[in-house]
């Protein structure tokens, strides 16, 4: 099979003031150790978040007196890209000697009108108290907003409309390559009336990026991993409860945070509604096992996986 694999941010940083090199890069080598048991049976696709790393370098930029004005978040997002591709490419060639692992620095195409740019939410960086988020808004200019009983700094989050090194990616993919690209989304980029490229102040969500690319690669799986063994219905609430196979039909019909589990599962649906073929979310320590149905919210048009029939 052709799987994707979208791993969340905080299984490389927690959401919390660590910033220390040494624990994220601990975490990614035990990704690896989970990914590889994926690459050693099926062609691999990797996307990963950047959530936490690209808030963290964007407030050391702000702070930073010998710059006149921060880096934007294209250049951000390029850097922290590299950072954590770095990070995994070097974990998953050792966990995988002999086999070729590609990093890749990508760039995700997004339409200038976007209304996203008039409507920041996507949340990056650490976590505060409402009165330490307040302060930094009103210091640095920022939107903030409540992420559970946390608060975070928000910025735009347009649409992805294509990956641009997507023909790339297939290439190396149909060669047996570990390809890890368009990591936190990919760096947002507009095209002019010229086709020439530049980058805008974005962060692109990772999830929704991942379901494009999947379906561009003509993905068999689409996997969301993360920090949670399943989607739970009507959480917070007395009546909680784990979904197991599901259908987007289903989801669709449920309310999910838009800061959280929202983006997910919307990801999710797109893909399974688009392709007909299977995506999930679960626990990253569970992959193996989600692919084989026994772990993770296991999306399918007939909630069913294995599926009976492919479309």
């Amino acid at each position: 099979m052709r799987v994707i694999v979208a791993l969340g941010g905080n299984a490389v940083l927690r959401r919390s003031q660590q910033a220390d090199v040494e624990p994220q890069i601990a975490n990614v080598a035990n990704a690896a150790k989970t990914l590889a048991k994926l690459a050693e049976k099926h062609e691999l696709i990797i996307t990963h978040g950047n959530g936490p790393q690209v808030g963290l370098l964007a407030l050391e930029s702000a702070n930073d007196p010998r710059l006149t004005k921060p880096y934007p978040f294209d250049t951000l997002g390029a850097e922290t890209q590299g950072m954590i591709g770095y990070w995994m490419l070097q974990a998953l060639q050792n966990a995988l000697p002999g086999r070729q692992v590609l990093a890749m620095v990508t760039q995700t195409l997004v339409s200038a009108v976007d209304p996203a740019f008039e409507n920041p939410t996507k949340f990056v960086g650490p976590v505060y108290d409402q009165e330490e988020a307040t302060k930094l808004a009103k210091e640095y200019g920022w939107t903030v907003a409540a992420d559970g009983h946390d608060w975070r700094r928000v910025v735009p989050s347009p649409t992805p409309q294509r990956v641009v090194e997507t023909r790339l990616i297939s290439k190396m993919v149909r060669e047996g390559v570990v390809v890890i690209c368009a990591g936190g989304g990919g760096i947002p980029v507009i095209r002019d009336e010229h086709g020439r490229l530049s980058g805008v102040e974005a962060v692109i969500d990772k999830d929704s990026t991942a379901s494009m690319l999947a379906e561009a690669l003509e993905c068999d799986a689409f996997l969301i991993l993360t920090d949670v063994p399943r989607v739970l219905k009507d959480f917070g609430t007395p009546h909680q409860s784990e979904l197991a196979n599901t259908t987007p039909h289903e989801l669709r019909a449920l309310d999910f945070p838009a800061g959280s589990m929202g983006p997910k599962v919307e990801a999710v649906c797109r893909f399974v509604e688009t392709t007909g073929d299977m995506a999930a979310i679960g626990e990253l320590g569970q992959a193996e096992q989600i692919l084989e149905g026994t772990a993770g919210t296991i999306v399918t048009p007939n909630a069913r996986w294995p599926l009976t029939s492919t479309l």
